[in-house]
């Protein structure tokens, strides 16, 4: 069993940056591949970065490309996804992710956690 804790939200101006935290606790955590995921109101659960168990591996959405930054510290068992150049399209609850292999389609990851508010606005 993994459990995931979000951290980081907030609002923040267009332009602006914040810096998400999941942390996640179980033995199992640093054997899954990690994802961010985002939800705006109204829209589908869409995923923003994920990065594998090497920390080498990352993937991107092209609408956060050159923006946001993934990344993970298995000694502390969080995941981290550095948000720059921010903005209103971007304003979302978001969710980290655990999954055996960095999908984009939500269906199938086996632990989430349950989300932090993300607000771009002036």
């Amino acid at each position: 069993q993994v459990q995931l804790v979000e951290s980081g939200g907030g609002l923040v101006q267009p332009g602006g940056s914040l810096r998400l935290s999941c942390v996640g606790s179980g033995r199992t955590f640093n054997g899954y591949s990690m994802s961010w995921f985002r939800q705006a109101p109204g829209r589908e659960r869409e995923f923003v970065a994920g990065i594998n168990l090497s920390r080498v591996g990352t993937s991107y959405a092209d609408s956060v490309k050159g923006r946001f930054t993934i990344s993970r510290d298995t000694g502390k068992n969080t995941v981290y996804l550095e948000m720059n150049s921010l903005e209103p399209e971007d304003t979302a609850v978001y969710f980290c992710a655990a999954k055996s292999a960095i999908a984009p389609d939500y269906a199938g990851y086996d632990y989430w956690g349950q989300g932090t508010q993300v607000t771009v606005s002036s």
